[in-house]
């Protein structure tokens, strides 16, 4: 089975973060780290080739950097990764992102591309949905578990009130949520081993995408303070300013 899994690189949340005053984009530092909501596809992507004697690609799109982030993940196991670096993409909105995604993945060839539900920089949680219909593949979303079925992959989909199962042939599209598998953390041979394996560099020229932005944020404010609630002191009728609350709310 040949899997791809999507990885971001991201500034460290441990570290402070600024917006560029002209731009009003977030500064990002060469040295960025892995998204950790990354380690669970990639834990999936890692147990599915070793279920079936397959290989990991991982797909990263953004400034490269120091591939700090990129070695963590190849650390872990994956075979090699393709990166698309390129100025024309910055400020994509997740549709280029996913153009982009889906134009790489086509190019490499898959069984299933695994990415997670969403980036924590970013937050649209629509790209892996916008990639598979780009693919024109199934997509399997919100996977808490997952299993190969024959020639079919199956999994349990998170719901709001437990889960579905769903089952699907491939090729696909699999998001993962966080917790549908403890991610293993990299040896020292996998850390040694991460510096010497291939890494591919694209262009979206070379993927023949276009790099126009497809946003722009024209001002960045503040966000309002959290005002103080409404002090009541009970005297015995406190029960009934409640009641007039949330019958101003609409709730009863």
């Amino acid at each position: 089975m040949q899997v791809l899994v999507c990885v971001k690189q991201i500034p460290d949340p441990a570290s402070p973060t600024s917006l560029d005053p002209s731009t009003s984009r977030l500064v990002r530092p060469p040295e960025q780290v892995l998204d950790d909501t990354d380690r669970y596809g990639i834990e999936v992507g890692l147990q599915l080739a070793e279920e079936t004697d397959g290989a990991v690609t991982l797909l990263s799109m953004g400034p490269t950097g120091t591939m700090q982030g990129i070695r963590q993940a190849l650390a872990m196991g994956a075979g090699k990764a393709v990166l698309i670096d390129d100025p024309a993409l910055e400020n994509s909105d997740a549709l280029t992102t996913a153009k982009v995604l889906a134009a790489a993945a086509r190019r490499e060839g898959f069984d299933v591309l695994v990415t997670g539900v969403e980036s924590t920089d970013g937050y649209s949680g629509v790209v892996p949905q916008m990639t598979a219909e780009l693919l024109g593949v199934p997509a399997l979303t919100f996977a808490r578990r997952v299993e190969v079925d024959g020639a079919d992959l199956r999994i349990e989909r998170q719901t709001v009130s437990g889960f579905d199962v769903v089952r699907s042939p491939l090729p696909a599209v699999l998001s993962v949520t966080a917790g549908a598998v403890e991610p293993r953390y990299p040896t020292f041979r996998g850390i040694m081993a991460a510096r010497n394996k291939p890494v591919d560099t694209l262009t979206a020229a070379d993927l023949s995408v276009s790099g126009s932005p497809g946003q722009s944020v024209v001002s960045v404010a503040p966000a309002p303070e959290r005002q103080a609630g409404e002090v009541v002191e009970d005297g015995g009728s406190g029960h009934l300013r409640i009641v007039e609350f949330l019958e101003s709310a609409r709730v009863i």
